[in-house]
């Protein structure tokens, strides 16, 4: 019995194991599989990767004020960020990674950075 390849069609030689006739093959049929769901995690990725350079770059002493116009103008997205951190205050401190933001006032943001 030949087994052929899901991808293309092809005749499979080789082991009795093998399920495509090259590794072409295999990482095509993956990545059609895998499309719509990494396509998600990949967007996500990139936006919570965005916003923490901006962080990065706006707060290089570890604490600073900014305004919210000044973020937005970066390309900062407020709707994604990896953490919530309150504290017995009650004051709320969102966070991409180690670097944070706390809502102030007058929309202004004090950036600070987690110790590791």
């Amino acid at each position: 019995m030949q087994k052929q390849c899901p991808e293309c069609g092809t005749k499979i030689v080789g082991r009795i194991d093998k399920k495509f006739c090259s590794d072409a093959c295999r990482n095509s049929y993956n990545n059609a599989i895998n499309k719509d769901s990494k396509n998600l995690i990949r967007n996500t990725n990139n936006r919570l990767r965005k916003n923490y350079r901006i962080l990065e770059a706006l707060n290089p002493e570890q604490k600073k004020k900014v305004s919210r116009a000044r973020l937005i103008e970066q390309g900062f997205d407020f709707n994604y960020f990896t953490s919530i951190y309150t504290t017995k205050a009650g004051t709320i401190y969102y966070f991409v990674y180690d670097q944070g933001y706390l809502p102030l006032e007058e929309d202004y943001f004090a950036l600070v950075k987690r110790d590791s």
